[in-house]
């Protein structure tokens, strides 16, 4: 733990030196002034992230813009689930779940679409359990046999990449049967025959074909949804994490919209969100091209209203910076000069992570602000000593669009701050405090409920006592004496851009059908290359690792990263369970035990994303990104396997430093 602040020192064994909390902040705001004045304002990027609280994620986006003045700031959420917020805007308006989790229980049918949930969002699982006991059908779409895929009724172990397919081919069955909410279609949507028109090309047989899987099990799964009376769609990033993530969500989307099963009980859509403030943590500011209130940067009204309540002409906020991966870029060119990170640890996350490291270190000054020395952090000049979530209090938005509180439970220890103490010390030394004098998350969570008025991310109606009163709010919710809103899209909700026109966020209250066009991943297999890369998580690790690769026990489950590999392509490349084994691509090579299931794709392996250095997956993995959301193409990319002559070298490696495991005391 990371308890006062550090200096890169070189001649110290661990390579930092501890360093006074005011010393530190003086450095980083100088090195700011410093490299502004020399290569203008945007010379200086921040990168957050999406386990912030919605307090803190407001506050970094309010800091790069208003006292940095920066349009570069952006967040892990990248990573997450900006193709299926970019997909629902473009769908319905808005960027939210449409239904809360308990309408999950009285499905009939619950569609999971590459969503490992049983390891990954265990409490959606028991959601799910509930509908099964309940007498719902489940279909699971993944390349994985996942815990929950052992379970389904139908289970379609699709090849990756070929998602906006099979939701086609999905459709295309529905139409052909007549398996369609007519009334819904004609009274509450835009846009239905061009896409049957589209879809008409994804007859069963190609489909299956191009998916590769059974025509049997295709038909099957679309009987099933076809012919429910009520049902809910969920989707994470096996269908995200694509250059066609956007089109793949849309895909799923039409079949919800074909169905008409949303806007009503017991039947939704939601993308499952892979942090704890991943819904609230895209809302209100931290990323990239939104404004709070997940107002467009780029609209004159959004800017104008946040500029005044800011307190700053409009003409002085920056425009839309560029996403996580472009800063990289923009750092090799020469144009980003300092970095400061806070939650986000890129050198492990992002793709071709070699070009993201090589990035790093061509920064004239970086600082982080973390709790643990993540693998990023170590290429800071200046870390400062930051909060966990249990140090603080705030909001966070879960999955279904309700916002919750976390109580303070502990003081940070030493000299560590709470997050947005230390961003108020940086304004403070930096001379740019004007509208910066909050003393507590209340103070900067009511200024977020202001910003948020009228934005479709609406807050303004919400308060820490009214969490407390209903054990959480559902956003919208506009006044004092709103309720929240559980369910999206019913009649008579709140909604201020139809205007009382229908249910959806257009001026015509119409949802929109998207054409959802199958393109090939960035990366194909081909005879240098023949299998296909995916990467994902483990049921004992968390993200990047910083924090789980730290907790014994969770380390003894799964203690190191293995190869997933069928039988089949085993034997065929003589790779021996357990034995070393190489992955290649055409960045890199990464050397781990191979881990034979027959759980996976004979054409596919598995590699999860959780370790750094030379166990790490990113290593090889591309950094295609899809033109609309920017999101990296983690699912797919072309490989080759083969048996490792030797071991691979990992002492040289830094490693978290490893502490003892706690002395149990028998409570009497």
């Amino acid at each position: 733990r990371i308890t006062t602040a550090l200096q890169r020192d070189s001649e110290s064994a661990e390579g930092f030196r501890s360093l006074d909390y005011n010393a530190a902040i003086q450095k980083v705001a100088s090195q700011i002034k410093q490299i502004q004045q020399q290569h203008g304002n945007s010379a200086v990027g921040v990168l957050s992230g999406a386990s912030l609280t919605t307090e803190k994620a407001y506050l970094m986006g309010k800091f790069a813009r208003v006292y940095l003045k920066t349009p570069y700031i952006d967040y892990n959420g990248r990573l997450c689930m900006v193709s299926a917020a970019a997909a629902n805007k473009k769908a319905f308006g808005i960027d939210r779940a449409a239904n809360c989790w308990d309408d999950i229980v009285g499905a009939d049918v619950v569609w999971i679409s590459g969503a490992n949930i049983a390891e990954c969002a265990p409490i959606t699982t028991n959601y799910v359990w509930q509908a099964r006991e309940m007498g719902a059908k489940i279909i699971v779409v993944d390349p994985r046999i996942t815990p929950i895929a052992r379970t389904a009724d139908v289970f379609l172990p699709i090849k990756p990449g070929r998602d906006a397919a099979l939701f086609n081919g999905v459709l295309q069955i529905m139409i052909e049967h007549g398996w369609l909410d007519h009334d819904f279609i004609q009274n509450h949507t835009v846009g239905f025959d061009s896409i049957a028109e589209h879809v008409a090309q994804w007859t069963p047989d190609r489909t299956a074909e191009v998916c590769g899987i059974s025509k049997r099990k295709l038909m099957q799964a679309a009987e099933l949804w076809g012919q429910a009376s009520s049902s809910f769609l969920l989707h994470a990033r096996g269908i995200e994490h694509h250059t066609n993530g956007v089109e793949n969500c849309l895909g799923a989307i039409n079949i919800v919209l074909a169905s008409g099963r949303i806007g009503r009980p017991n039947c939704g859509y939601a993308t499952i969100t892979g942090q704890a403030n991943g819904q609230g943590g895209r809302e209100h500011g931290q990323k990239c091209d939104q404004l709070p209130g997940a107002r467009d940067i780029s609209n004159p009204q959004h800017r104008e209203y946040i500029s005044k309540l800011w307190q700053i002409d409009e003409a002085e906020l920056p425009g839309p910076g560029v996403d996580c991966y472009q800063m990289m870029r923009k750092i090799h060119a020469g144009e980003i000069k300092m970095l400061l990170t806070l939650c986000f640890n890129p050198k492990v996350s992002l793709p071709d992570n070699e070009y993201v490291s090589a990035a790093l270190d061509k920064l004239d000054f970086m600082a982080s602000i973390d709790f643990f020395m993540s693998e990023t952090a170590r290429h800071a000049d200046i870390v400062l000593p930051g909060s966990l979530q249990e140090e603080d209090e705030g909001v966070v938005t879960q999955i279904e669009g309700r916002v919750i509180k976390i109580n303070k439970a502990v003081e940070p220890p030493g000299d560590a701050r709470e997050d947005w103490k230390i961003i108020k010390d940086l304004t403070q030394a930096l001379d740019r405090t004007h509208g910066f004098d909050f003393n507590s998350p209340r103070e900067i969570f009511d200024e977020l409920r202001a910003a948020s008025k009228g934005g479709t991310a609406d807050y303004s109606g919400i308060t820490y006592e009214k969490i407390d009163a209903q054990g959480g709010v559902f956003w919208p919710c506009p006044t004092d004496d709103h309720p929240g809103t559980r369910r999206l899209f019913e009649p008579g909700s709140h909604n201020p851009v139809a205007n009382g026109a229908g249910p959806f966020y257009f001026p015509d209250g119409k949802a929109r059908f998207n054409i959802s066009e199958h393109r090939a991943p960035s990366e194909v297999t081909d005879e240098e290359y023949p299998v296909i890369l995916t990467t994902g998580r483990v049921v004992s690790q968390f993200l990047s690792g910083t924090q789980t690769r730290r907790i014994g026990p969770l380390v003894d489950q799964y203690p190191e990263p293995l190869i997933e590999i069928h039988p089949l392509l085993a034997e065929k490349l003589g790779v021996v369970d357990g034995k070393w084994t190489t992955v290649k691509t055409r960045r890199n090579e990464i050397t781990l035990k191979a881990h034979v299931v027959k759980t996976i794709r004979p054409d596919t392996v598995f590699v999860p994303y959780h370790w750094p250095g030379r166990r790490s997956a990113n290593k090889l993995t591309i950094s295609a990104q899809d033109p609309i959301s920017k999101i990296p193409e983690f699912k797919v990319c072309a490989c080759r396997i083969y048996r490792a002559e030797e071991p691979p070298h990992y002492e040289n490696e830094a490693e978290p430093r490893q502490h003892p495991k706690p002395k149990l005391e028998i409570l009497k």
